[in-house]
C-alpha cells in the first residue's frame, strides 16, 4: 500500500521553475510514485488531493506555506523522499544572475536599486497585489507577471497607478520592452520608432519578433493585461499606455492589439487614438464594427499589423506547399493571441472552430471534443499549479504524442515561442516528441515567434523543428493558412488573402536578424527603468 507524506515550510515562497525542477527530481528516486511542491492555497490544496498527494499535514497549510507532498510505495521511500526535497530546496545553483544585487523583499530590493522606477511582479497571485500596492506606494511603474489576481484588485491598483501618473502593466502582463529593456516573456528586438500596446503577451511578442525580422525595431512596448479592455477595467491602463506612447518622442507609429476586446471599451479607446497626432495600426482580433479613426488602419491578423507597422509585405523565401490532408485540426498553443489568431484564419476559411478560449464566431470546447479544435494551453485552467507552457511545456508535449496517436487529427497546429524567460529548447521537445510517434498520420505545421538575436536563436528551432519533419511557416497566421489549405487549399488560399496573410505556404523567414542599432533612438525618460 502507498504511503503519503506532506511537509509544511511556513511562509517559504520559491519560483515555480525552482519548485517544478525539485519535483521532477523527487518523484524520479526510487520507490517514489508521485511528488509534487506548491504554496498551500485553497486551488492548489485541491490540485493536491485530486492527485492523491494531500495528507493530513498539508490539510492544515496556509496560503504562504509550501507544501512538500509524496506518494511512495513504503514509508522509508517517503521518508528519503522528503529529505531530499528539501537538500534541493537548500541547494543554490549557480545562475546567469550571479553578480548582481539580490535581495529578499521589496524594502531590501528598493535599498538596493534606490535608482530604479520600475517593478516586476512575479509571486502567487494570492499576493501580487499587496506586493504591487507597495511598489506603487513608493513611486515605482509596476509590471505584473503574476496572474490568477482578482479583477478587483486590478482595477483598484490601476485606479491608484492613475492617481500618481504611474503604469500598472498588468496583472498576467507577460510581455514588456520599456526602454529598450525585454520584460519577462519578450524577444531581443532592435530599437525603432515603432511603439507597441498591447494587451497580449504571445500577440506583442509575434508583431515585434516580425519587425525585428523585417529590419525595424521597437521604441517601447507596453503591455497592459489581458483583461484591462473588458468592461470591469475598463482600458484603464490601455489609456494611460496610449498618452505615453503619444508623449513619447522616440515613437512614430504606434500598433495596438488585443484580442476581442469589450465593444465599449474599444470604441473609448479609438475615440482617444483619434486625437493622437501619430498614425497607427489597429489589431483587435476578432472585433466587429469598431469605428477606426482617421489616422488609424485596421488589421485583421498579428501578421498584417506588422507588414502594416513595418510599410512592406514580410516576405519569406518559399519551400513546397503542403500536402492534402484528411481529418481534423487540433491546434496546440502556448499564446492565448495566437490561439486567437489562429481561429480567426480558419473560420475565414470556411471552418467550424472549436476553442477553449473561442473568438467570436467559434463555439466552446474541451480538448477532447470532435472536430477542429484550438487549444490555449496559457489559460488560467491550466496553469493552476503548475508553470506557464512556455516556461514548461510538458502539458503541451503530452497534448501533442495524444494529438499524434488520434487518427483522427490530420494536421496538429503549434506555436513555438521563444525569447528570455521561455524554455530554453521548446523546438528540440517537439521533435522528440514527433519521434516517438513516427507512424502518426498527422501532418505537424509551426511557426516560431522570435529572433535570430534571443537565447534560443530562432535560425535554430527553426531548423530543428524541420529537421523532425514539421512545416515550419514564417508567422502563426501562415501556419494556421497552411492547415485550412491542406483541407482545401483554393478556398483556403484565397480565404488568408482575404484575412490579411500572405499566400499559405510552407516557409521559413530569413534566419538572420537584424543586430540591435544601439542608439537609434531613445525612449521617453518617464518609460525609462533606472532612470
Amino acid at each position: 500500500m502507498s504511503t503519503v507524506a506532506n511537509v509544511i515550510r511556513r511562509g517559504h515562497y520559491a519560483d515555480s521553475v525552482a519548485l517544478m525542477r525539485v519535483s521532477r527530481g523527487v518523484a524520479a528516486l526510487a520507490g517514489v510514485e508521485a511528488a509534487s511542491l506548491m504554496i498551500g492555497t485553497p486551488s492548489n490544496k485541491s490540485l493536491l488531493r485530486e492527485s492523491g498527494l494531500l495528507a493530513k499535514a498539508g490539510e492544515g497549510a496556509r496560503p504562504d506555506d509550501l507544501v512538500i507532498a509524496v506518494r511512495a510505495k513504503s514509508a522509508a521511500a517517503a521518508s528519503a523522499a522528503l529529505e531530499e526535497a528539501g537538500r534541493l530546496l537548500e541547494a543554490r545553483p549557480s545562475r546567469a544572475t550571479d553578480g548582481f544585487p539580490r535581495a529578499r523583499g521589496f524594502a531590501a530590493a528598493a535599498a538596493a536599486l534606490p535608482e530604479a522606477n520600475l517593478a516586476l511582479i512575479s509571486v502567487p497571485g494570492a499576493f501580487a497585489a499587496a506586493e504591487a500596492r507597495r511598489a506603487l506606494e513608493s513611486g515605482l511603474h509596476v509590471m505584473m507577471f503574476s496572474d490568477n489576481v482578482p479583477l478587483a484588485d486590478e482595477v483598484a491598483l490601476k485606479r491608484l497607478a492613475l492617481s500618481k501618473g504611474l503604469l500598472m502593466m498588468g496583472p498576467d502582463c507577460g510581455t514588456s520592452i520599456i526602454g529598450g529593456a525585454p520584460l519577462a516573456f519578450a524577444n531581443a528586438v532592435p530599437r525603432g520608432d515603432i511603439g507597441i500596446l498591447s494587451a497580449s503577451g504571445t500577440g506583442l511578442q509575434e508583431v515585434s519578433s516580425l519587425l525585428a525580422r523585417a529590419g525595424r525595431g521597437v521604441s517601447q512596448a507596453i503591455g497592459v493585461g489581458g483583461r484591462d479592455l473588458k468592461d470591469e477595467v475598463g482600458g484603464l491602463m490601455s489609456l494611460a499606455a496610449l498618452d505615453a506612447l503619444e508623449a513619447d518622442p522616440a515613437t512614430r507609429h504606434i500598433v495596438i492589439i488585443s484580442k476581442p476586446p469589450s465593444a465599449k471599451v474599444a470604441a473609448k479607446l479609438l475615440g482617444r487614438l483619434g486625437r493622437s497626432r501619430k498614425p497607427a495600426t489597429v489589431c483587435l482580433l476578432g472585433a466587429r464594427g469598431a469605428k477606426l479613426p482617421r489616422n488609424a488602419r485596421f488589421a485583421p491578423t498579428l501578421l498584417a499589423a506588422a507588414e502594416q507597422a513595418a510599410g512592406r509585405r514580410l516576405r519569406a523565401p518559399r519551400t513546397a506547399a503542403v500536402a492534402p490532408s484528411k481529418g481534423w485540426i487540433r491546434g496546440l498553443f502556448c499564446g492565448g493571441t495566437l490561439c486567437a489568431e489562429a481561429q480567426l484564419v480558419l473560420q475565414e476559411a470556411g471552418l467550424e472552430v472549436r476553442s477553449n478560449a473561442p473568438v467570436p464566431g467559434a463555439k466552446a470546447s474541451g480538448g477532447k471534443a470532435a472536430g477542429h479544435v484550438l487549444l490555449d494551453l496559457g489559460d488560467d485552467e491550466h496553469t493552476q499549479g503548475r508553470p506557464h507552457p512556455m516556461i514548461d511545456p510538458e502539458l503541451r508535449n503530452q497534448m501533442l504524442g495524444e494529438a499524434l496517436a488520434d487518427p483522427r487529427v490530420g494536421v496538429v497546429l503549434l506555436d513555438v515561442v521563444i525569447g528570455y524567460g521561455a524554455h530554453a529548447d521548446p523546438a528540440g521537445l517537439i521533435a522528440e516528441e514527433m519521434r516517438r510517434a513516427r507512424r502518426s498520420r498527422a501532418v505537424v505545421i509551426a511557426s516560431v515567434t522570435g529572433t535570430e538575436d534571443d537565447p534560443q536563436a530562432y535560425s535554430r528551432q527553426a531548423a530543428c523543428l524541420r529537421k523532425a519533419g514539421a512545416l515550419v511557416a514564417g508567422s502563426n497566421a501562415e501556419a494556421a493558412a497552411l492547415s485550412a489549405a491542406s483541407l482545401a487549399p483554393t478556398h483556403a488560399t484565397r480565404s488568408a488573402h482575404r484575412a490579411g496573410s500572405r499566400r499559405p505556404s510552407a516557409t521559413t523567414p530569413s534566419a538572420a536578424a537584424p543586430k540591435s542599432r544601439r542608439g537609434a533612438s531613445r525612449p521617453g525618460k518617464a518609460l525609462n527603468p533606472g532612470g
